[in-house]
């Protein structure tokens, strides 16, 4: 690829290139945690300043490395009882838990704003398996291009906290009247959170876009409240079982914000039984 893509600043979009330097960053590590070359391939073909990021962003790093793990551990649990599983990655991005969680049967949709599907036709070919869809996961009509035939989970990192929380719990509802019976899997900032995200991550990373409003949440068990369908099966700290590998500095950093309930992954089930 001889020239380099270019990315717009101050877009939603532009947070996609967040976790895809994590994961690149951790692949050119001695002994990394994750193992992501497609990522490396990627940063290298787009054309982006990423000095501020690179020099801000060390503890985040750990954070988008911790949540691309847990996310393929539990859509691995989810494919073992599910082997034929369809599996929706909600603001996709340039994520590749495809790659790293396939067994050969799944269905797996990617689903995100047109221009970021677009950006992903230079790295990604849509397969019978493998597909995209252009959408913001709002307009539910994208619900009709999914096939389910045994078990549906929905994945959605670094996505929800960016929309206020009636938006969420609106598609939430319009899920459930929908498919019946469905897991989700994502991560969730408290309001503590959303403050430290706009400040430490948007502004010091150079990101050009404003991040007013979002969704803070606290309690996760409040989610039960929003619809008698909604289970919240567990939720955990980001960086729990992630302290390996980090050095001591980032690991009392982790630890209070672990206290504190600054991020939380969270495993959610909706269904017409309790």
């Amino acid at each position: 690829m001889n020239q380099k893509i270019k990315i717009n600043k101050g877009t939603v979009q532009e947070t996609l290139l967040l976790p895809l330097w994590g994961r690149a960053y951790e692949t050119k590590r001695k002994n990394p945690r994750l193992t992501d070359q497609k990522a490396v391939e990627i940063i290298e073909a787009i054309d982006y300043d990423f000095s501020d990021i690179e020099k801000t962003q060390a503890m985040s790093q750990h954070g988008w490395v911790a949540r691309s793990l847990h996310t393929d551990r539990v859509a691995r649990e989810f494919i073992k009882k599910h082997p034929e599983a369809t599996i929706v990655n909600i603001g996709c991005g340039m994520d590749t838990t495809f790659s790293r969680v396939d067994n050969g049967t799944i269905v797996f949709y990617e689903l995100d704003m047109p221009d970021v599907i677009e950006l992903r036709k230079n790295f990604y070919e849509d397969s019978d398996r493998h597909k995209s869809i252009a959408s913001s996961f709002l307009d539910t009509a994208w619900f009709e291009e999914i096939e389910v035939r045994d078990g549906l989970l929905f994945l959605a990192g670094g996505v929800f906290m960016y929309f206020n929380e009636e938006q969420i719990r609106e598609f939430f509802v319009k899920v459930a009247d929908h498919f019946n019976e469905c897991d989700f899997f994502f991560d969730a900032l408290s309001p503590m959170g959303m403050k430290i995200a706009k400040k430490q991550v948007l502004k010091k990373g150079g990101m050009g876009m404003s991040m007013d409003g979002g969704w803070g949440l606290k309690p996760v068990a409040s989610l039960e409240k929003w619809d008698k369908r909604i289970r919240v099966i567990r939720a955990f700290p980001m960086s729990k079982g992630m302290k390996k590998g980090i050095s001591l500095q980032f690991k009392i950093m982790g630890a209070i914000t672990d206290m504190l309930g600054v991020c939380s992954m969270v495993h959610m089930r909706i269904g017409s039984s309790r």
